[in-house]
């Protein structure tokens, strides 16, 4: 593979990296607990958000379709914002430990967060209106057969980690 053919896959893949990298310095600095609450509190933001009856009431004062876009991931953020913070007072603090001390598990979590927004991103949420992932990045979270597969897989890591 050629160094034209690397950076091509690289732009078409820096959403997913981005992601990724915040995840990861999230996880970092507030440690395995904190990621284990945010990716059961985008669970549960999911869920919520499809129930969520106010949408048309939202959207009505938008005028474009990335505004519309904006406004529904804010929603969704926040419902996943407020669902971590829940899961946060309700959850016992069992995995306080270092920044570096079990990396390679923390790196998972963060994999299996961003396995979840990417997923979300393609079927939840507007995120293709404003940013356009490349084709590598579609063809594995874009298909709707496999998008019970991505939303599985986090739940096994923490069964596993």
């Amino acid at each position: 593979m050629d160094t034209a053919a690397i950076i091509s896959v690289l732009q078409e893949s820096i959403f997913m990296i981005v992601v990724f990298v915040i995840f990861l310095i999230y996880t970092l600095k507030h440690g395995r607990q904190s990621i284990t609450n945010l990716i059961l509190g985008l669970y549960f933001a999911l869920l919520i958000s499809i129930q969520f009856p106010y949408y048309e009431s939202l959207l009505g004062a938008t005028s474009s379709p990335k505004a519309e876009a904006i406004l529904l991931i804010v929603v969704f953020s926040a419902f996943t914002i407020i669902s971590a913070m829940l899961f946060g007072r309700l959850m016992p603090r069992e995995y306080d430990e270092g920044s570096f001390e079990g990396f390679w598990r923390k790196m998972l979590l963060a994999a299996a967060a961003t396995a979840m927004v990417m997923s979300f991103s393609y079927h939840v949420l507007p995120v293709t209106e404003l940013i356009t992932p490349g084709s590598p990045i579609q063809y594995l979270f874009g298909s709707a057969q496999s998008f019970f597969w991505w939303l599985f897989a986090p739940i096994l890591i923490l069964f596993l980690v």
